[in-house]
C-alpha cells in the first residue's frame, strides 16, 4: 500500500515538475496566401547567420572556419522553388560563395534542398525581431541556426535562441565571431 501511494506522489511531483519547466514554444511558420508561385515576401531577401546549435559539437563542425556568412533568399525559376544564395567569409579571410535550391513542400514550410534527399528544412518564427529559425535534419546530424535581418542582433536574442535550443537538449552552441566584413553576394 505505501509503495502505491509513493509512487502515485512520484508521479504527482513529475506533472508538477514537467509543468513548470516545459520549454517555450516555438512557431513553425506558416506559408498562408502562398499560391504555388512564390514565398510570403517577409522571408526573401537577405540575411546573416547568427548561431547554431546541436546535440553535439560534430553537428556544427561545418561551421567551425566561418566568420559570417550572408544569404538571399529569392524565389526561384520553377513553381514552390527559392534560391538560396550565400557567401561565407572563413575566419582567415577568404570569400566562399554558395548556391542552393530549396523545394517547397506543398502548404508548409517544409524545404527540400535538392540534390540532398537525406536533407530536411524547417522554417520556425523566432522571437527576436528580424529574425528566423531553421532546423536542419540529415543523414547523422540536426541542428537549429538563427538568422537575423541585421549582422549583430541583440544579445537577448542570441539568448535566447541558445536558452530554447538547450531546453530542446541541443546542449552544443556555436556563436558566429562577425569580426571582418561580409563577403558580397555574388548575383548568379
Amino acid at each position: 500500500m505505501f509503495h502505491h501511494i509513493w509512487a502515485a506522489l512520484l508521479y504527482l511531483y513529475g506533472i508538477l515538475l514537467n509543468s513548470i519547466y516545459q520549454c517555450p514554444e516555438h512557431n513553425q511558420l506558416t506559408t498562408e496566401g502562398m499560391d504555388g508561385k512564390e514565398f510570403p515576401e517577409p522571408h526573401l531577401g537577405q540575411w546573416y547567420f547568427i548561431a547554431g546549435a546541436a546535440p553535439t559539437k560534430e553537428e556544427l563542425a561545418t561551421f567551425d572556419p566561418v566568420d559570417n556568412i550572408v544569404f538571399n533568399m529569392a524565389v526561384g525559376s520553377a513553381p514552390m522553388q527559392l534560391q538560396l544564395r550565400a557567401t561565407i567569409r572563413t575566419k582567415n579571410g577568404l570569400c566562399v560563395p554558395r548556391k542552393w535550391i530549396y523545394h517547397l513542400s506543398d502548404g508548409s514550410t517544409d524545404l527540400r534542398t535538392e540534390g540532398r534527399p537525406d536533407m530536411k528544412t524547417k522554417l520556425f518564427s523566432s522571437a527576436c525581431p528580424g529574425g528566423i529559425m531553421l532546423k536542419e535534419t540529415g543523414q547523422g546530424y540536426q541542428r537549429f541556426l538563427l538568422y537575423n535581418r541585421s549582422p549583430h542582433p541583440p544579445e537577448k536574442c542570441v539568448g535566447e535562441f541558445q536558452s530554447l535550443t538547450s531546453c530542446l537538449d541541443f546542449k552544443a552552441f556555436l556563436l558566429t565571431p562577425r569580426n571582418q566584413d561580409a563577403c558580397e553576394l555574388s548575383s548568379n
